[in-house]
């Protein structure tokens, strides 16, 4: 096929030159993986991923689900692409052995859903919510608990989803107000009530079930999120070894601009007063729970944003190589032939802006897919550190891909000019996705009030200063040396003064701007992760001459980025710390 989608040559380099898939297999944990299984599993996930997910997805796009008769109907498609997901270990990658995982680094199996999510995101995810919302009941379900739903979700015969939010309060989980009674026939079992918007994948038709892990509050808790607890609620409940119909029904399917092929819905529990749920974890503490799978989504998120981004890129790569049209600047006899419209100045620049914000964005998933094996596996003196860090990424993991991805694939429409505004070819499609990722997981703005609010301010500033350790350990040259630091001076002075803001008690003045933020530590998080690839590509260039072109790239991309995106973090930290008065502006004023 044209185009590669996610490119083979890039996760080679991105795992073993830049973030050391290989030293991993030093750990205990991943002894007996090396290099040779973890190319045998991508192989098989780029296999699928072009063979089987890419062609349902022009498909599925077109045919979304519905409602039929109070069951959601989705493409037959997923009939065949379902089992190729869980036999190739989508639903249990990175879990331990002993309970049926293959205990794959993060950091290899990341990369796996990319390639899958390129090829057809939506597919994909039912995999990813499945595989996370087992994890939370490996992780905090009683035995009773983890006997009933665990190994139905890991092995695939069960689909899993996590189901949060209420028509009501939206993304504030403080308003959740689903209420779970005691029931008197068994200890840790609870009647539900209420209803769930916006439920990915809350119901299909090519699994024996779904468990959805679903925040409510019992009797007589506490208002707020310290009240709040974590339910597993299937659709389908065991009884006396057989599966009843649990009053946990689909209220309707939301029509969609993109990711298409997996439902969104509308979910009633207990309209009969009939729908059991089995408390997971300890009661009132859903929410920390429940960070658990809503971390893990959100790099999800954050790869679906590269993927899409990707498979936009090499689709405009391949057809700015390709068409002709136009001569160069200095041609004056238009009878010479039409160039290639890579040629042309201004697409090599869209198409070098494409370049830095996918290999960058994918390089900040594959730092941030390392850190969380180092943090379940590594040194243990070093796992606090590791998981401050991780911490202080995760923001930037889910919105520099979703934001970024965005424009990026804005520019594959661009670059296909008036073809790349029409559903005949597929840049319009990959944009409608793309759209999603910088609101589902957690809205831009809520993960530039976490990062502002919290992860940089957290201990006084220790995740920066750990960060910036991580940035020295860079071989950088001396231009990119000096640029990373001046940006992260500024980053560093204007973290402080936000900060004595929200201590003196001037919250809009501490984070109005917040996203501003955000953007600028993302750009500065970005150019550390392009000064390591630009040093890998250097040391590349030095073994390796066939593939000059391929690192030589690698080098012009970080120069672009360097260049063009890290200026603006002065700015944008400029306007961080202006007047904030646009926040008195009246509802009636607009």
């Amino acid at each position: 096929m044209a185009n590669p989608l996610f490119s083979d040559r890039e996760v080679s380099f991105q795992l073993y030159e830049v973030h050391g898939a290989g030293d991993l297999c030093q750990l205990p944990a991943f002894a007996d993986h090396g290099r040779e299984t973890f190319d045998l599993f991508l192989a098989s996930a780029r296999k699928i991923a072009r063979d089987v997910l890419f062609p349902a997805y022009r498909p599925m796009d077109a045919e979304p689900p519905r409602l039929e008769g109070g069951r959601v109907r989705v493409h037959p498609a997923m009939k065949e692409i379902w089992p190729r997901l869980v036999e190739l270990g989508m639903t249990n990658a990175t879990r331990p052995s002993e309970v049926g995982g293959q205990e794959l680094p993060v950091l290899v199996a990341m990369f796996a859903g990319g390639y899958l999510s390129a090829a057809n995101g939506a597919a994909t995810a039912y995999a990813g919510l499945t595989a996370g919302a087992a994890h939370l009941v490996e992780a905090f379900g009683s035995e009773e608990v983890r006997r009933t739903f665990h190994e139905p979700m890991i092995s695939g015969r069960w689909s899993g989803t996590m189901a949060l939010t209420e028509p009501h309060a939206g993304s504030s989980l403080a308003d959740v107000r689903t209420t779970a009674t005691p029931m008197p026939a068994g200890p840790g079992r609870y009647l539900l009530r209420g209803n769930k918007v916006f439920i990915s994948g809350g119901d299909q038709d090519f699994t024996e079930n779904i468990v959805h892990l679903a925040l409510g509050r019992i009797e007589g808790a506490p208002a707020g999120i310290k009240g709040i607890s974590l339910f597993a609620v299937p659709r389908l409940r065991p009884e006396d070894g057989r599966l009843v119909d649990n009053d946990c029904s689909s209220a309707g399917v939301f029509h969609k601009m993109g990711w298409r092929g997996i439902p969104s819905i509308a979910l009633n529990f207990g309209e009969r007063g009939d729908c059991v749920g089995w408390v997971v974890g300890t009661p009132h503490q859903g929410l920390g729970h429940m960070f658990q799978m809503m971390n893990e989504a959100r790099l999800m998120v954050g790869m679906n944003g590269v993927a899409t981004a990707s498979a936009a890129y090499h689709e405009s790569l391949e057809y700015a190589r390709t068409r002709p049209q136009g001569r160069p600047l200095a041609a004056r006899d238009p009878r010479t032939p039409q160039i290639p419209i890579v040629e042309h100045a201004d697409v090599r620049r869209m198409l070098l802006k494409q370049k830095a914000i996918v290999e960058g964005g994918l390089s900040l998933l594959a730092e941030c897919a390392r850190l969380a094996d180092l943090v379940r596996h590594g040194p243990e003196e070093d796992r606090e550190r590791r998981r401050m860090l991780l911490d202080l990424l995760t923001p930037v993991g889910k919105s520099f891909p979703a934001e970024a991805g965005f424009v990026s694939n804005s520019l594959a429409v661009q670059i296909h000019g008036g073809y790349g505004y029409t559903a005949e070819y597929l840049p319009e499609a990959w944009l409608r996705d793309q759209k999603l990722n910088s609101i589902h997981e957690g809205t831009t703005g809520i993960q530039s009030l976490d990062l502002l609010g919290r992860k940089v301010v957290a201990g006084g500033g220790d995740a920066l200063r750990a960060l910036a350790a991580e940035f020295a350990a860079v071989e950088a040259t001396n231009e990119e040396r000096a640029g990373l630091r001046a940006a992260l001076e500024k980053i560093a002075a204007t973290t402080m003064e936000l900060a004595q803001r929200g201590l003196a008690g001037d919250r809009d003045g501490m984070l109005a701007h917040s996203v501003d933020y955000l953007d600028a530590f993302s750009v500065l998080v970005i150019s550390w992760q392009w000064a390591k690839m630009a040093a890998a590509a250097r040391r590349g260039l030095e073994r390796d001459r066939a593939s000059a072109d391929f690192y030589r790239g690698k080098i012009a991309a970080a120069r672009w980025f360097f260049a063009n995106e890290l200026p603006r973090v002065s700015t944008l930290c400029d306007i961080c710390l202006t007047d904030a008065s646009f926040v008195e502006a009246r509802p009636e004023w607009f």
